[in-house]
């Protein structure tokens, strides 16, 4: 059987930035029968984030994260329908998903390592379960739980870096759900703003390309910042840091803005900022929901509920074609998406 993927065909660099051209879409053949235990899947969705951007170089620095290898299949988030099956608890027609999909049109895959979906849990959006209903909305939801200290009724203020991006604009409306009174994102441009405002439920946004952040946020967080959820890091997590409250707490997602330099994980603050953070005793810990995986089957139900009930609004931006990825995990680094990017391979 004829399909096609992607390859991983250079790599940018630590310091350099990610281009379409660092990929390779061809032509490969597959067995046209499968064995014990596997299935044969058609994939209909990929996800491309963040994270993948380490998994560019070499070595990730992350002993969780496989770097991609040169002329070898990339992966991430996927999802598929099975069009044939020697695996006891999966037949044909079924859907599931996996944290390390190949992307390619076709596969054949190991069933014990991938996951049954219902469609009925999302409306049929099956993408969903890529980004609000998935792990990205997982990581909002258990980062906001674990290290946001969010009690209802306590008048919180919580502030969003990153905030139209897939995990920041379900953090926000996150944020408010499970009990802050008010929510700011920081985004870069005005469309997006907009967005988070009158489609989100965000009180306000920022965008940071315009004006100074830091007296923007005095103005809009008059009673200061209480939970912070940390996407970007660099300058404007430190002018975040300056409007915070004694014994306020950051929730460490991601650092967008560091991933195309040489780091640490996470990356140590300026020492100006760190006074700060110790002098108010503001909590700043290493966030992974792959160590809440106890947690995310009752996560994932939540978050199917507030999505039915239209209390969390899930925005994608959707790129068609298998060759697409490229430019579309591009757009995703760059900030040129809202909401989460999905690459759809067939339907």
């Amino acid at each position: 059987m004829i399909i096609q993927r992607v390859v991983l065909s250079s790599r940018p660099g630590k310091t350099g930035v990610p281009v379409p051209e660092n990929f390779q879409t061809e032509e490969v053949t597959i067995p046209d029968k499968i064995q014990e235990g596997q299935v044969c899947v058609r994939t209909l969705y990929l996800s491309v984030d963040p994270y993948m951007r380490y998994r560019m170089n070499e070595d990730t620095d992350a002993e969780y994260l496989q770097a991609w290898q040169l002329s070898e299949v990339a992966d991430g988030g996927g999802i598929g329908i099975v069009e044939d099956s020697k695996h006891t608890h999966l037949v044909k027609g079924d859907f599931v998903t996996s944290f390390n999909w190949p992307w390619q049109t076709k596969a054949i895959l190991d069933g014990s390592l991938l996951q049954k979906l219902n469609p009925q849990l999302v409306d049929g959006h099956l993408s969903h379960f890529l980004g609000a209903a998935g792990i990205t909305g997982l990581t909002a939801l258990l980062g906001i739980r674990e290290k946001g200290h969010v009690i209802p009724g306590a008048n919180q203020t919580i502030v969003v870096s990153g905030a139209a991006g897939a995990c920041g604009s379900s953090a926000g409306q996150i944020g408010r759900l499970e009990g802050c009174s008010r929510v700011v994102g920081i985004t870069g441009t005005d469309e997006k703003c907009s967005i988070l405002v009158s489609e989100m439920g965000f009180d306000a946004a920022i965008n940071y390309k315009k004006g100074n952040v830091a007296e923007q946020l005095r103005d809009l967080c008059p009673a200061g910042v209480d939970v912070y959820f940390d996407n970007v890091g660099g300058d404007i997590s430190d002018a975040v840091i300056s409007q915070m409250n004694q014994n306020s707490h950051i929730i460490l997602c991601g650092q967008i803005s560091q991933y195309n330099k040489p780091m640490i994980y996470p990356p140590p603050l300026a020492p100006a900022i760190e006074e700060i953070r110790k002098a108010r005793n503001i909590t700043r810990e290493r966030f992974l929901v792959l160590d809440y995986m106890d947690k995310h089957e009752a996560g994932v139900l939540q978050l199917c509920q507030w999505i039915k009930e239209g209390k969390l609004k899930a925005r994608e931006t959707v790129t068609r074609g298998l060759e697409k990825t490229g430019a579309a995990f591009q757009s995703m680094m760059t900030g040129g998406n809202i909401g989460k990017q999905i690459v759809l391979i067939s339907e």
